[in-house]
């Protein structure tokens, strides 16, 4: 698949329409329990109250901290909203006891975005077993059935976009030297953003030379780095997964004294996004990860349990999966996506 090809997917339900015949004319009848379509004006009018739990990691850094902001304040627009927010937690046992919590309280649908997917996933199956609306949020359960929908960043792309601009910079350099401070190498979402960016290097003939996991914190991004420029004596450039772990990493590059490589970042935080701006870093660019997720998950468990559909699609239902786009911020475009950026 070429770089260009690589986009959003956004996948949705069928709804077969019932017919029955009481003459030669066939006449259509309508299904009472289906969604009616909606503008998007008629959906954000107050309909029945609808009780949410939302369960996230612990907001250790800026872009978990800006998810459980965003969602808190998405859920306020809604008079017929009550969001349940339970305390961040990177322990999967105490998220999944978060999540039997919602359920013996009996709320109308969860978001949750798992500290570890597959570890929650049985939870989640739980949950919607006892008719409870589950919206999974950014990190996949691993089985579909334990979600009504999925809206996710897309690490993947992430990785393509990453490699994408690495590729544009250094077109001319065929022997360039490119490095990789990664995430949690654990979680999916880490090893997916790698497979987009060495696909994505290798469309243009280069490849990660040197690679460091971090934890996207920023004393391990700060450690990640400084060994990653011990055991480099030249790099051209360097992917940071994550803005949040990317102040140790700055902090680190600081210290070495180091200037003859250029930075890309990753999930796209404000003092990353004003670096850019000045044209004065050796960050010239970083790749968008929506913080809106949470919130997006607010807004489609809202829709799923008024039975309303997605104002703007001709589709009666709320699709299964979304997934937002992960394009490249630049000088060029850096004040289009500032205003509303998290702080690290």
């Amino acid at each position: 698949m070429s770089r260009s090809a690589r986009t959003i997917a956004i996948a949705g339900l069928g709804v077969l329409a019932l017919a029955a015949c009481t003459s030669n004319t066939p006449k259509a009848e309508t299904n009472d329990n289906a969604p009616a379509a909606q503008s998007a004006g008629k959906n954000d009018e107050p309909g029945k109250k609808v009780k949410i739990g939302f369960s996230a990691p612990a907001s250790d850094h800026g872009w978990m901290g800006a998810i459980t902001k965003a969602t808190q304040a998405e859920a306020k627009k809604y008079s017929d909203v009550e969001l349940l927010v339970a305390e961040g937690t990177n322990d999967p046992n105490q998220q999944i006891s978060q999540v039997e919590t919602f359920i013996n309280q009996k709320v109308d649908a969860i978001v949750l975005l798992p500290f570890d997917g597959p570890a929650l996933t049985a939870v989640a199956t739980k949950a919607m077993e006892a008719g409870i609306t589950v919206v999974n949020v950014d990190r996949e359960f691993d089985n579909p059935a334990a979600a009504r929908t999925t809206v996710l960043g897309d690490n993947y792309g992430m990785g393509v976009s990453a490699g994408t601009y690495v590729c544009s910079q250094l077109k001319d350099k065929k022997d360039a030297i490119v490095a990789e401070i990664a995430g949690i190498d654990s979680l999916g979402l880490t090893q997916d953003r790698s497979k987009g960016f060495k696909d994505s290097l290798s469309d243009c003939g280069l490849k990660v030379s040197n690679r460091v996991a971090a934890e996207f914190t920023v004393e391990s991004g700060e450690k990640a780095a400084a060994n990653l420029l011990q055991a480099a004596p030249k790099i051209d450039a360097i992917w940071n997964h994550d803005d949040d772990q990317g102040v140790g990493v700055m902090a680190a590059i600081k210290n070495s004294n180091r200037k003859d490589f250029f930075l890309v970042g990753g999930a796209g935080s404000a003092n990353v996004m004003r670096d850019i701006k000045s044209g004065t870093s050796l960050v010239r660019a970083t790749v968008i990860y929506p913080s809106t997720q949470g919130a997006d998950g607010v807004r489609l468990a809202r829709l799923l349990v008024q039975k309303k559909a997605l104002g703007d699609l001709v589709e009666v239902e709320v699709p299964r999966k979304v997934q937002l786009f992960a394009p490249v911020v630049t000088k060029d475009n850096v004040d289009q996506y500032l205003p509303t950026a998290f702080e690290s």
